[in-house]
């Protein structure tokens, strides 16, 4: 993987967490609201999966704000 696109990974992991936490959820919650695997929130978290466009659109509950981040 290139190395701009692990630190894309890593800040969407640390954006993720923040806003599920904000929102006062656990993991286990927010697998359970938006029907995503608990395994797959904690990697993506942990910057250890990549995200393919269905799992974002099921984390998605509030996409403008889940995407807004400055990558570059």
């Amino acid at each position: 993987m290139k190395e701009k696109d692990k630190k894309r990974l890593e800040k969407f992991a640390v954006h993720l967490a923040r806003l599920r936490e904000e929102k006062g959820l656990s993991q286990r919650a927010l697998s359970a609201r938006c029907e995503v695997d608990f395994g797959k929130i904690s990697k993506i978290e942990n910057s250890k999966a990549n995200l393919v466009i269905t799992t974002l659109i099921e984390l998605a509950v509030h996409p403008r704000e889940l995407l807004n981040i400055e990558f570059d």
